[in-house]
């Protein structure tokens, strides 16, 4: 059966996208056909917003509308304490956690060798003139467990200790209803040195 070229250019689209194989791209583009005329107009607006509107901050380096982002300009927020993650959804998860009050740099990646990404492709030297023209009173790690994400938060960690700032990581292990069975012998060595006291 012939594919209408317009459905077919919109399942392509859709599987450009990180994570949508061809499956998940025909069943978006058919629920598109199906859905209310507003919910594709929506869409189409939405995406075209998000590259027009957003900007990146120039203090944080996150994704923002207004320049410096409401993060960095929060009064509220503890300026001391900056928490290093590796892309705008970590800061995303991190505050929909509610656990944080702090402010935030995005490296927009982490040094991969095997894919060309080297330390200067990362925002670190932004982060550097940060931290020496100001108060920071901790530097917390968040980068991902991965052997990219260590490696990324060994080289900052390198290139800052001469500050004499206080560094952090996050802590790893288990998560919530994981079952020890199941986690790798890294997982579960980590969790066991981070274990702290009840």
């Amino acid at each position: 059966m012939k594919v209408p070229k317009s459905v077919a250019s919109l399942i392509e689209a859709f599987e450009t996208l990180p994570g949508i194989g061809p499956k998940t791209a025909a069943r978006l583009t058919y629920y598109l056909l199906h859905a209310p005329d507003g919910v594709a107009q929506k869409l189409a607006e939405a995406a075209g917003e998000v590259k027009t509107k957003t900007k990146i901050c120039a203090v944080c380096q996150n994704i923002t509308e207004v320049d410096p982002c409401e993060v960095c300009e929060d009064p509220s927020r503890d300026q001391s304490i900056i928490c290093v993650v590796e892309d705008p959804l970590d800061v995303w998860a991190i505050e929909k956690s509610g656990s944080f009050n702090g402010i935030y740099h995005v490296l927009h990646g982490v040094i991969a060798p095997l894919d060309n990404i080297g330390p200067e492709e990362l925002k670190i030297s932004e982060l550097l003139k940060r931290l020496k023209g100001h108060e920071i009173r901790e530097l917390i790690m968040a980068t991902n467990p991965s052997m990219e994400g260590e490696a990324t938060a060994m080289y900052i960690q390198r290139l800052i200790k001469p500050l004499g700032l206080k560094i952090t990581r996050i802590a790893r292990g288990i998560p919530i209803g994981a079952e020890i069975e199941y986690a790798d012998e890294v997982t579960v060595r980590r969790a066991l040195e981070g274990r702290k006291e009840y």
